[in-house]
């Protein structure tokens, strides 16, 4: 393994939506989709920096306040994760793909409306896969992967093994009559291969440089996959 000052660095995504679309239900992002996995990938020596479709502040979903632990308070209440994440997270035109060797597009419902048609994160993104990095994405942050488009124009998650939020969850989570369109379903029309366990409970799954978590249990679980993988 590299020194960990050699290694490059993990760019994470967040969401600046507020609201569930033109409704006054507040969303965000899952608090614990970030924290999670950017404490697992800076014990193994990783940078993580922060970035958003609009840069600058990001909201949290009021819900993932009811889902944390001592673990994921801890790390929220950093001055690191408070400044660079939530407050003063990098606009799209202040990345360089270079810098980084994987992409992970964390989730919250807000995701649905300001991730899928970011052409600048797409193209980030595309650029970090070519370069041999790793694409990866949590629960709705797989909204982010639907429209990313490899080199010869095709969806990058065309006949690949995927997974993300499901629609039996979205019902579950009593979302499917506000949320713009079923991540699950947009996969499937882009020729994906969606893979699902059980409702709320750990499950990630790895297709080549593709490293993607079904629901918010799932974040280490990514984590791991990706650490392993750059070892």
């Amino acid at each position: 393994m590299q020194p960990a000052t050699m290694k490059k660095k993990v760019l994470i995504v967040l969401t600046n939506t507020t609201r569930y679309g033109q409704t006054a239900d507040p969303t965000g992002l899952w608090l614990g989709e970030a924290t999670e996995f950017a404490q697992l990938v800076q014990e193994a020596g990783y940078r993580v920096d922060y970035v958003s479709p609009n840069g600058g502040f990001v909201p949290l979903d009021p819900r993932s306040m009811k889902y944390t632990d001592e673990e994921i308070m801890a790390f929220y209440e950093t001055a690191d994760f408070q400044q660079r994440a939530l407050t003063a997270s990098l606009a799209p035109s202040q990345v360089n793909p270079d810098d980084y060797i994987a992409i992970y597009y964390a989730g919250g419902h807000g995701v649905m409306w300001d991730f899928p048609d970011n052409q600048p994160l797409q193209q980030i993104a595309a650029s970090i896969y070519a370069s041999g990095g790793f694409v990866t994405s949590m629960c709705h942050g797989i909204a982010g992967l639907l429209n990313i488009r490899t080199a010869d124009g095709g969806y990058l998650i065309a006949g690949r093994d995927i997974t993300g939020f499901t629609k039996s969850e979205e019902w579950l989570a009593g979302k499917k009559s506000v949320v713009p369109f079923f991540n699950q379903t947009v996969a499937e029309k882009r020729g994906a291969h969606f893979k699902k366990h059980r409702a709320y409970r750990e499950y990630a799954i790895q297709d080549g440089q593709l490293i993607t978590g079904q629901n918010p249990f799932s974040a280490k679980a990514v984590a791991r996959l990706l650490i392993q993988n750059l070892a």
